[in-house]
Order: C-alpha cells, then sequence, then structure tokens
C-alpha cells in the first residue's frame, strides 16, 4: 500500500505535463522509424527461419533457436506498441497489423493479449484490478500470500528462487492462455484470429518436425520457447515488480498511480533496443500511446517535472532493477519460512 504522505489528487498535474509533451511533438507518430524497425525484424524472421531450414539435421540449429527466441520477443515489443496505437493512430490498421504479427508471427492472441494489458494500464499493480498482479502463480504482496492455496503457496516460500525458472514456460502459458481465451464466443474476430493461430502452429510444428529428428525437434523447441519467455519476462518484470502495490484504500491521481508504481531502467542504445525501449516504463504508461522512440526524449521532462511536483521517481540499473523485483518477492513469502 502506498504511504499517505503521497497521495495527491491534483488532476491539473498530468494536464500541464501532457501540455509540454505535446508542444514538444513527442506525440507525433513515427512512420519512417517503424517501417525501418519492422523491416529489419521481419528480415531475421525470414531469414532466421530460411537458415533453419538449410542447416538441416544439425546441433547448430541450438543457436538458430537462440536467435529467434530474440527475434520472437522483438516482433512482440512490435505488437504491444500497436496495441497502443503507437505506430498507426486509427484502429483498422493497428488491429491488422497486430494480428499478422502476434497471431501469425508468434503465436500468441494479439486480441486477448491487448486487452488484459489495457487493463493493466488502467490499474497498475493492483490487487483487485491489474491482471498481471493476480496471484495465479507468483503471490505480489503479503495479503496475497496470506490468501494463498496450492501451486501459489507452494512457490510463494522461495518463488525469488523460482522467478527465471518459471519464466522458462511463460511463453507456452501464453500461447495456451490465448488459444483459451479465443475458445470464447465474444472474442472479437475470434475466427480470423483463430485461423491465423492456427496457421502458425501448424507451419512452426510442421517446419521444426519435418526438419529436424524428434529428440533434436523436441530440445528445439525447449530452448526456443524457453528463452523467448525468459525474454519476454526479463523485459517486463523490471517495469513494475517491487514497487508498490495499490489496493482499494489508495487514491491516487492519474500521474502519481503511473510514477509511483513504475520503475525504469536506466541504460543506452543497446539496453533501449534490448528491451524494446519499454526501459523507459514511467514515460510509456503516462502516455501509452507515444512512440517508442519519442520516450527516451520525454524521459528527462517527465523526470524534472515530477522533481518540481516532489513525487518519486525512480530509474536503476538492469541488474539493480531486478534484484529489487527478486528482493520484493523473498519478503513476500518470509512468513512462510
Amino acid at each position: 500500500m502506498v504511504s499517505p504522505g503521497t497521495l495527491d489528487t491534483r488532476g491539473s498535474d498530468f494536464a500541464r505535463l501532457s501540455r509540454q509533451i505535446t508542444d514538444a511533438g513527442l506525440l507525433d507518430r513515427r512512420h519512417f522509424y517503424y517501417a525501418v524497425r519492422l523491416s529489419v525484424i521481419g528480415a531475421f524472421y525470414l531469414g532466421g527461419w530460411a537458415l533453419f531450414v538449410w542447416l538441416g539435421d544439425s546441433w547448430l540449429q541450438l543457436l538458430v533457436a537462440v536467435a529467434l527466441a530474440v527475434v520472437f520477443a522483438q516482433f512482440g515489443f512490435v505488437a504491444h506498441d500497436l496495441g497502443h496505437r503507437q505506430v498507426f493512430s486509427s484502429r483498422r490498421p493497428s488491429d491488422l497489423a497486430g494480428r499478422l504479427i502476434g497471431n501469425l508471427g508468434v503465436g500468441l492472441g494479439w486480441g486477448w493479449w491487448t486487452s488484459k494489458h489495457n487493463r493493466h494500464h488502467a490499474n497498475p499493480n493492483h490487487e483487485d484490478h491489474d491482471p498481471d498482479v493476480s496471484p495465479a502463480v507468483i503471490v505480489w504482496s503479503t495479503e496475497q500470500v496470506a490468501r494463498s492455496r496450492g501451486i501459489p503457496r507452494f512457490f510463494a516460500k522461495y518463488q525469488a528462487f523460482w522467478f527465471f525458472p518459471l519464466l522458462t514456460l511463460e511463453a507456452w502459458h501464453l500461447h495456451v492462455a490465448s488459444v483459451k481465451a479465443l475458445l470464447k464466443p465474444s472474442v472479437k474476430r475470434r475466427g480470423l484470429e483463430l485461423t491465423l493461430l492456427a496457421t502458425h502452429f501448424v507451419v512452426y510444428f510442421g517446419v521444426v518436425f519435418a526438419v529436424l529428428p524428434f529428440g533434436k525437434a523436441l530440445l528445439f523447441l525447449i530452448v526456443h520457447q524457453g528463452l523467448f519467455g525468459v525474454y519476454l519476462g526479463s523485459t517486463f518484470a523490471p517495469n513494475h515488480k517491487g514497487m508498490p502495490i495499490l489496493t482499494k484504500d489508495d487514491e491516487l491521481d492519474f500521474l502519481r498511480k503511473q510514477v509511483l508504481t513504475s520503475r525504469n531502467v536506466r541504460g543506452g542504445w543497446f539496453t533501449d533496443v534490448a528491451l524494446g525501449q519499454l526501459n523507459y516504463q514511467i514515460e510509456h504508461h503516462l502516455f501509452p500511446s507515444m512512440p517508442a522512440p519519442n520516450l527516451r526524449k520525454a524521459q528527462p521532462i517527465v523526470e524534472r517535472y515530477c522533481a518540481e511536483l516532489g513525487v518519486s521517481y525512480l530509474q536503476t540499473g538492469f541488474v539493480e532493477s531486478h534484484a529489487q523485483a527478486l528482493r520484493h518477492l523473498h519478503e513476500v513469502g518470509a512468513d512462510l519460512r
């Protein structure tokens, strides 16, 4: 729970910041940037699978699995940006490109994930409303530990040590959750998404098992999907894990709700590329539709503005961000130890 001293409900604070960001042109679309980014990732995607077919029955395929895990994650970052309409201002091209990249390209239900992710943005780190802190396996607060049963309670005792091993299953979890969501008749464009998702799995498993003998094919899948999950998890975990968990008793205005629950990861161009620019998580949560390359330019403006307001603004290195998240997970499970 956030301490009472940080609570403030002055809605005009965000409006003033928003005017600064808008005047700086940081909400303007960056079509050329995304055209280049998609072309580069698409080339690596097609090149990776061409190399896979060319190598054939070889142990070098494990290196291809590593490379494709990185490419799949990078495609995931672009799908994320499409979901926030950072690429196109209108829904139709965003939906079309998102489904092609998400469902067909990497096997993730784009419509389901976008809906879930938008609920996270509306109430980040909120026990009751943020699906990303629901205690499905990992528990995020002492209150959740007290209420936990079954699998979450089993892992909670030493969940900091289980965290990265569990991330190797994250990609498989997202695939299964995507299929389960699309089996519900209420999902929009359900037929299209199911067709694209089924096509991905048929082609993906078909190519892997056609090129490799059964044992190597299984090992390829374990390495590829395992690293894909670890990469995604290592990108999203530093953003909010270990930051304040909100409850129904916390009343925060929009700016404070987003800033106080988010953490930036400090770094240069490599960090920006590797993390899909989501290392500027505070700026992203304040302005979800801001094109990714503009987040770096918005960062000093937002940090300076928060300092003027006296709002805590946290920015750490990559290793320290994970250390803070893991320390929090370990502390949460202390009562069970």
